[in-house]
């Protein structure tokens, strides 16, 4: 087994709302201000629940998927990507804030990628949506570099000992998207098929792609 971790940007000069190094305080000034809202009546916690579990779970990784599809069917696509993320997921349409200086590692027989931002919680919004909690977690954070298999093991994916695990360090400058293996048995597959096979898990290397059983079932 060889695991690694590469990080060759810092994580200054953040043009966003990750300066972590009061993230505990500002999680609580979050919370305050929301309570207040739904005690004055301002805010429907139902409704709001709703809109961060869209943005979580549905937009951004649907955005993802259909890049990781892509990518999957169109071999100039694939290199496009490889070329500049960047500009190849913004033809798809999906661009904005944390949505810059993107880059894709691609997951192999050999392989797998794994993302994590070691100081704050940079990540590319534009196509995985909202970082979940854990992502953000000070224990993920640390122990996806020191012990990488070990955290995969707790998100269920088992990597044969040869598999290599590289660790990559998002940052401000550098933000990263996982291109999953593509499962077998979906030669002929639409794009738009393929896309459901995705997860946001899988794009950020702490999930594999769904297999065709697990779609059909």
């Amino acid at each position: 087994m060889s695991d690694s971790k590469k990080h060759s940007h810092n994580h200054d000069d953040h043009d966003h709302d990750d300066d972590h190094s009061h993230w505990s305080d500002m999680e609580l000034k979050v919370k305050t201000l929301e309570s207040l809202l739904v005690e004055k009546g301002y805010v429907d916690p139902a409704s709001l629940d709703v809109i961060v579990e869209t943005y979580e779970t549905k937009v951004g990784p649907r955005n993802g998927a259909a890049v990781v599809a892509k990518a999957w069917s169109d071999e100039d696509y694939l290199h496009r990507l490889r070329q500049n993320a960047t500009d190849a997921i913004a033809e798809l349409g999906f661009t904005g804030r944390q949505g810059e200086h993107m880059q894709i590692v691609e997951n192999t027989d050999d392989v797998h990628n794994m993302v994590v931002c070691t100081l704050c919680s940079c990540y590319p919004w534009s196509v995985l949506g909202l970082p979940p909690v854990w992502y953000k977690s000070a224990p993920y954070r640390s122990r996806a570099v020191s012990e990488p298999r070990a955290v995969l093991s707790e998100f269920n994916v088992e990597l044969p000992k040869e598999t290599k695990i590289t660790v990559w360090d998002s940052t401000a400058e550098m933000r990263y998207l996982v291109i999953p293996k593509r499962p077998d048995g979906t030669q002929g597959w639409s794009e738009e098929k393929l896309a459901k096979l995705v997860t946001r898990d899988s794009m950020i290397g702490t999930g594999l792609a769904l297999s065709v059983d697990e779609v059909s079932s």
